[in-house]
């Protein structure tokens, strides 16, 4: 992708955009919390900026480098002149907050003001990166409300303008309960937590969980100061160069298919698994029978960023793993639950199969026949599906002399809903 196809995309979406905004100008959308703190500005920025640009269908990489520029502007200004004089309620977090409206009318007027620099001269080039086509499908099926929330970052490195050699990526579902508060925060600033951590250069995989930790944190304390009462469950698959490190809390789970065989990554925290119903009675909580296994009969699975209430026995702790890559991997599934309570392993890999031998290869479709599958199959429950390929689903698997070929191709596609 080149210099050429980035300028005329700006060029239609300075069109399109309509700016700059006036105080009295809704914003083109707004965070789905009402209040913010100073550090909830980054994540929430970042995530108003690539829902808003993959909308108009930028180019992931410029997505990436216009998110994190427009960050960086909004991270220099003094925000205090917006925080809100709030008397403080005994016992509640004194941190200064404002409104999440004010913040997006912020940041669409600077990432405005970032594109209209960028048409007069073009500072970014887009680095080659590991090939991550992505199919992604999201229903709120026969629920009342939508709960999940995904992530998709394919250019890590441009997010958060990292000076290393190692391409990285981040992708994620969570799936909340209780409301779609939890979700969100953790959509939002779970990656940014992970950059943050000391320990992210050196053990990618213990900043994941550290990351996890304090997302966890973090909404606990919100959830305390604005009186929410939820929770959520989340996998996160973090790329970087040829490793896969995987983390996770709950039922949702991603799945790795290998030369066409799905790959078991991982287990899923339910409260009928042994260790985790040990671990809850140890705690003096109990697992019991209440249509599904619940904890204390209360919430179906045991491990989960919020629930404050259900603390300790529902755990904050992630549980994680790493995958070394050979070249050999076809694609990840990333989805919730209402997904994997009704189609296995295997019946996903043939969806996918039969998809991509129907349409030679195309992979534009292939998370909603996958979400059909689980409809079809009788799931009720709200439906997030990613697909994230990890090589050219057109391209075959080995050379004529039989080699596995290198997965580095410079392209990255995002198809969604």
């Amino acid at each position: 992708m080149n210099e050429k196809t980035f300028r005329r995309f700006l060029e239609l979406f300075l069109r399109e955009m309509r700016m700059p905004l006036q105080e009295s100008d809704p914003p083109p959308m707004r965070p789905l919390s009402d209040l913010l703190t100073d550090d909830e500005v980054e994540g929430e920025c970042l995530d108003l900026c690539l829902q808003h640009l993959y909308k108009y269908n930028c180019p992931c990489s410029l997505a990436a480098a216009l998110a994190r520029a427009t960050a960086d502007r909004l991270l220099q200004t003094d925000l205090s002149i917006h925080h809100l004089n709030k008397p403080v309620e005994e016992g509640a977090d004194p941190l200064p907050q404002m409104e999440s409206v004010k913040l997006a009318w912020l940041v669409f007027n600077r990432l405005f003001e970032v594109c209209c620099l960028w048409m007069e001269e073009l500072p970014f080039r887009r680095r080659p990166q590991p090939y991550y086509e992505t199919s992604i499908h999201a229903i709120k099926n026969m629920r009342r409300k939508m709960e999940d929330k995904h992530v998709i970052i394919p250019d890590f490195n441009t997010l958060f303008n990292l000076q290393v050699g190692t391409e990285q990526a981040y992708f994620g579902v969570f799936d909340g309960h209780g409301g779609v508060d939890a979700a969100v925060y953790a959509a939002n600033h779970l990656h940014v937590n992970l950059v943050q951590q000391e320990c992210f250069i050196q053990d990618p995989i213990e900043a994941l969980c550290r990351a996890f930790r304090a997302t966890d944190q973090g909404f606990v304390k919100k959830a305390k100061r604005e009186h929410m009462r939820c929770g959520t469950t989340g996998v996160v698959t973090f790329l970087r160069g040829r490793t896969l490190y995987v983390a996770w809390l709950g039922d949702s789970q991603v799945l790795l298919v290998r030369k066409g065989q799905a790959v078991e990554l991982m287990k899923p925290h339910k409260p009928d698994r042994e260790d985790e119903k040990q671990r809850i009675e140890a705690l003096g909580g109990c697992v019991i029978w209440f249509g599904t296994w619940r904890v204390n009969g209360s919430l179906s699975v045991s491990r989960a960023i919020g629930d404050s209430e259900h603390k300790p026995y529902i755990c904050g702790e992630a549980d994680h793993d790493v995958f070394p890559l050979d070249g050999s991997e076809d694609y990840l599934i990333l989805a919730c639950d209402g997904f994997w309570d009704t189609v296995n392993p295997d019946e996903a890999v043939s969806v996918v199969s039969d998809h991509l031998e129907e349409n030679t290869g195309d992979t534009t479709m292939v998370a909603h026949k996958l979400v059909a599958s689980a409809r079809d199959a009788g799931s009720s429950d709200n439906i997030t599906v990613i697909v994230v390929f990890l090589r050219d689903p057109r391209s075959p698997l080995l050379t004529a002399a039989g080699h596995v070929p290198s997965i580095c191709v410079t392209k990255a596609r995002i198809f969604t809903n």
